[in-house]
């Protein structure tokens, strides 16, 4: 087992290089502290850890296990990820940086207990710098095997000390920075009789399906997977299923769009078509490029931060490093819907699209605490 810096690595084309190494030591995107690639030929392991931010404390982000295209793009989606960390943890008021980690490969063809305890034998060689849990194509029971090798893992099941599955106070979070954005917008925090549209109905969607209901909202539902789906439809009838994103962001009379897939859900092919007033999502980094965030503005979209709404998970899994306490941490994420308000206002009086005005909050913070 080696650990290698970035600069080292070798991909089949120069460009991809400088793309790496452009975003990495990029003001705006880069700016990461330490940039880990992890390989263990023995169980397949190929993993990126990213490191971006540690003034506030120790780094923490989940673990995404994903078939990337390309070993560049894994190192791009987790100096990506790792950066919006570092401004959701600063939003949401812990005492932790910003990192992420992805892991190369279908988990379901490649995902071994041999090689989750190699990647869990990565993050101690960090020695607690890096504070890893769940994400996108990793479960409860997965930290639960990475948390053998190391005790810098959160999201472990409660009988193994953990809290368990985070994405339930996902989903409530995302749920107050709807409720937030309908104040903003409508003047009213109920979502009753508004239609919202989520693509994405795997972990943290189908809880927020049940919110969405719960408080009278139509929903519109739409997923890759066909099972994800079925099972949104067969427990509750009444929502509508279309069959793809595409079709999603057109549907007649959308409210709320909410992304809660993978990245990039924004650019500049859906944003043109999107007929929604709102987008507020659990999926990370929305914004395919900065621009977008203006192409939303100009449209007369109210965008609420990713960052900022889907907290609800990571001050979960960072209350577990202190004693899990559920009320504790439903408590904390209930405020989401004051800070998103918060940056609302702090956007209009800038005269700035909300996105840039979370930013500026989430940089006071990080700056305050670098001061001696």
């Amino acid at each position: 087992m080696g650990v290698t810096t970035v600069t080292d690595v070798r991909p089949a084309s120069a460009d991809a290089t400088g793309s790496v190494l452009q975003t990495l030591f990029r003001t705006e995107q880069g700016g990461h502290e330490q940039v880990v690639l992890c390989q263990d030929r023995a169980s397949g392991l190929k993993a990126v850890i990213a490191i971006h931010n540690t003034a506030l404390g120790p780094a923490l982000g989940g673990t995404r296990f994903h078939a990337y295209a390309s070993e560049e793009e894994a190192v791009l989606d987790a100096l990506n990820l790792s950066r919006g960390m570092s401004y959701k943890n600063a939003l949401a008021g812990l005492d932790h940086g910003g990192g992420k980690a992805v892991i190369i490969g279908d988990p379901e063809l490649i995902k071994t207990d041999e090689l989750l305890l190699a990647y869990g034998r990565f993050v101690a060689s960090l020695g607690g710098r890096y504070v890893t849990a769940c994400d996108v194509g990793t479960y409860v029971a997965d930290m639960d095997v990475v948390a053998r090798t190391n005790t810098w893992t959160t999201g472990r099941s409660p009988e193994n000390g953990g809290a368990g599955d985070s994405s339930v106070l996902t989903a409530y979070g995302v749920f107050q920075g709807m409720r937030a954005s309908a104040q903003h917008l409508w003047g009213d925090p109920s979502l009753r009789d508004r239609k919202v549209g989520i693509a994405g109905v795997g972990k943290v969607g189908h809880h927020l399906v049940e919110h969405l209901l719960k408080d009278g909202a139509e929903v519109v539902i739409t997923d890759v997977r066909a099972e994800s789906v079925d099972r949104i439809l067969a427990r509750h009838p009444q929502v509508t299923a279309v069959a793809d994103t595409d079709a999603l962001i057109r549907t007649a009379g959308l409210d709320v769009y909410a992304p809660c897939a993978l990245g990039g859900a924004l650019d500049d092919t859906t944003v043109p078509v999107l007929t929604a007033k709102v987008v507020c999502g659990a999926a990370n980094n929305q914004l395919a490029h900065p621009g977008v965030e203006k192409d939303l503005s100009d449209r007369g979209i109210l965008y609420a931060p990713d960052y900022v709404v889907n907290a609800g998970g990571v001050i979960q899994v960072a209350d577990e490093l202190h004693g899990f306490d559920f009320d504790r941490c439903k408590a904390k994420a209930a405020k989401i819907f004051d800070t998103t308000l918060a940056i609302f206002a702090h956007a209009k009086a800038d005269g700035i699209p909300p996105a840039a005005a979370a930013d500026r909050l989430a940089e006071a913070r990080m700056a305050e605490a670098r001061r001696p």
